[in-house]
């Protein structure tokens, strides 16, 4: 094996490139994802052990396309190009790419011509499943290359030039729809590139605790704790690396779960043995809010002021140089392009697109290249208790993100006690470890009538929001039992003043987000 044992995948705008990293790392290889442009300055500080290339909406002869860095060629190590990457691969080195006369898009098979690299263990004429998303084909390839597998409308399905250790695949190995998509990752990794299975939890750790002392050396540290996973293992990560030199700031915005102030200081103060301070900052937060409605603007207005209150904190503790956040990276790629890559902003989280241009405190983001369920395997490493691992994300402005339009104290307290209500019988009904998420959305621009003891009513709509999902990248609504919708509509209504009808979400995540805001 050459290089540092991690593979680089290069993005060009794939709505596939995170699942080829997740791919990657499940079979306990590190990956990092580089953006198209920015392959030459990552390769100063890295030597990647393979390169992934990732698909991509453009045509690779258009003008403005996406090109392969040449220094992917020129790195020396294995390549494996899929759909536009094993396009713009062919094309760079002298194939011809063009329309394809007939679009392949959904599963089709392809026959293993020869089971060689990718396809070792396969058997030659064997026919395996594929998922196929293109509308232009390599018409012809490169000297050198020869094919490995075709399917009736695309001959040249699967490619390579073994001398130089290039594969390409017209399909996409990396969506579970290949029936064999894993296997040919796997080939990939360990049959040529010659890596070894070793990036785990536990190795996470050792690296970042490295990272963290070389980041912060001598310095002091703030970390935003909201009592979470993210930020609770953000926060016990830090203080494993640097000690008692973390103090954890606990911000009550007034945005939180009902009773939820008290639970995270109670539960923090019990299993961690790290200095807390709890901030009162819930008056503060309704006046920056008051009369926006843009949550755009939410967000950032409560980036800044979480950000005001860290500055504040660390002048009274003396000199604090950064400050840790649990950002990951489901957060990262929603609200900026990652690393400068072409994906589209979808919405500023307040701890990343939300953040001031400039802050007196570094920031340390220990899992910022993290998904969700390899924060809580880290979380489980470092010994943290499940009441604190399985809890459900909670968004970082809180229920600001969870009414519509503005927010007042009336209309948070109308909210709380209905998540409470969703909360206590998604967890008495056994479904709360199946979901991912499940909370209410309180809909106060649109009002409806009712009738409640013979009298109409004129008040709020509340929806609920309850999804299955594996890291926040795609999400499906829950199925739940309608018994068990009834029990919470009847709930929310008789107990709740100023909701009188409850409505569910369907929408799957693409297109909706999970949060509504």
């Amino acid at each position: 094996m050459s290089g540092d044992g991690t593979i680089a995948i290069i993005d060009f705008g794939s709505q596939f490139t995170q699942l080829i990293a997740r791919k990657v790392r499940e079979s306990q290889v590190f990956s990092r994802i580089v953006p198209c442009h920015k392959f030459k300055e990552y390769l100063q500080n890295s030597s990647p052990s393979g390169i992934i290339l990732s698909g991509g909406p453009a045509s690779v002869f258009e003008d403005d396309a996406p090109q392969v860095p040449p220094e992917v060629f020129s790195a020396g190590v294995p390549v494996l190009g899929i759909c536009y990457g094993m396009q713009a691969m062919c094309r760079a080195l002298g194939g011809v790419v063009s329309t394809a006369p007939k679009r392949e898009f959904g599963f089709m098979k392809i026959r293993i011509v020869e089971p060689f690299g990718i396809f070792d263990g396969f058997t030659r004429d064997s026919e395996t499943v594929v998922w196929m998303s293109h509308g232009d084909f390599v018409e012809s390839l490169p000297y050198g290359w020869s094919v490995l597998g075709s399917s009736e409308n695309t001959p040249l399905a699967a490619v390579a030039n073994k001398s130089k250790n290039l594969y390409g695949v017209q399909f996409h190995p990396e969506v579970h729809h290949t029936t064999d998509g894993i296997k040919m990752i796997q080939n990939f990794l360990f049959r040529v590139c010659k890596l070894t299975p070793k990036w785990t939890p536990g190795s996470f750790i050792e690296e970042s605790i490295q990272s963290i002392r070389k980041t912060v050396g001598e310095g002091r540290v703030l970390s935003a704790l909201s009592g979470g996973v993210d930020s609770s293992v953000a926060s016990v990560l830090v203080h494993r690396a640097i000690g008692e030199r973390i103090t954890c700031i606990f911000v009550d915005n007034g945005l939180l779960r009902k009773n939820e102030a008290e639970q995270v200081k109670e539960i923090f103060g019990k299993n961690f043995k790290i200095p807390l301070i709890a901030v009162d900052a819930r008056k503060r937060f309704l006046e920056a809010l008051k009369g926006v409605t843009d949550p755009e603007e939410k967000r950032k207005r409560i980036g800044r002021l979480f950000i005001e209150i860290f500055e504040e904190e660390a002048k009274k503790i003396g000199t604090v140089n950064f400050l840790v956040q649990g950002t990951l990276y489901p957060d990262v790629i929603e609200s900026v392009s990652f690393r400068g890559g072409p994906s589209v902003t979808i919405k500023s989280h307040h701890n990343v697109g939300g953040l001031p241009e400039k802050m007196n405190l570094k920031l340390i983001e220990p899992l910022r290249e993290l998904f969700k369920d390899e924060v809580r395997q880290v979380g489980k490493e470092l010994g943290i208790p499940d009441s604190i691992i399985k809890r459900h994300p909670f968004p970082g402005p809180g229920l600001a993100v969870r009414i519509i339009g503005e927010v007042t104290e009336e209309r948070i307290e109308i909210l709380q006690e209905a998540d409470a209500i969703i909360e206590a019988e998604i967890l008495e009904s056994g479904y709360y470890d199946i979901l991912w998420q499940a909370f209410g959305i309180l809909v106060p621009a649109v009002r409806t009538v009712g009738v409640m003891g013979d009298s109409r009513t004129y008040q709020n709509l509340l929806a609920i929001r309850a999804v299955t999902s594996r890291d926040a990248m795609t999400a499906d609504w829950a199925r739940l039992p309608h018994e068990l919708l009834a029990t919470i509509s009847r709930r929310i209504v008789n107990e709740v003043r100023g909701v009188n009808r409850v409505v569910y979400d369907i929408s799957t995540k693409p297109p909706a987000t999970i949060e509504w805001e």
